[in-house]
């Protein structure tokens, strides 16, 4: 990996993950969908949601994160492999979550994903979440009030 290139576009797709993790947390689902190509997907099949396209990611984001009393995601570096103006990759996540129906646990996911380079910089073609692990366990803490991120567009 000596090439400037290949070195730039690793760092390049690692933001991108951290921006959707970001996104995702700060509820800016407009943001969020703008990291996708155009007809990009969202799959989470534990879920169930598929999500094709921008407008769809919006929405579905809006009504996924409409049901979360806090939600926490932490993102882990996973691999990245490039091919060209394409590359897959996986994205090690850890969730907390309690939504407002008191449906609350911890989880460990993958987001299997497939990155295509656009003139906007590299972008989600497609995320398929995967869930490793699941503990719907009682949570000990909770999220200080007060606190709950508001909604952005």
């Amino acid at each position: 990996m000596t090439d400037f290139q290949t070195i730039a576009d690793r760092v390049e797709i690692e933001a991108l993950r951290g921006e959707f993790s970001d996104a995702a947390m700060m509820r800016d689902r407009v943001r969020l969908a703008s990291l996708f190509i155009p007809d990009g997907a969202l799959r989470m099949p534990n879920i169930p949601a598929e999500l094709i396209g921008r407008e769809e990611i919006r929405a579905g984001g809006e009504r996924l994160q409409a049901q979360w009393d806090f939600f926490v995601q932490n993102t882990h570096p996973g691999t990245i492999q490039l091919d060209g103006d394409t590359a897959t990759g996986r994205t090690y996540i850890q969730e907390i979550a309690r939504t407002l129906d008191g449906r609350q646990g911890i989880n460990f996911a993958i987001y299997h994903d497939r990155y295509q380079r656009t003139p906007e910089g590299w972008k989600f073609a497609e995320r398929v979440y995967e869930v490793r692990y699941l503990d719907e366990s009682p949570l000990a803490g909770s999220a200080p009030r007060g606190t709950r991120s508001s909604t952005v567009a």
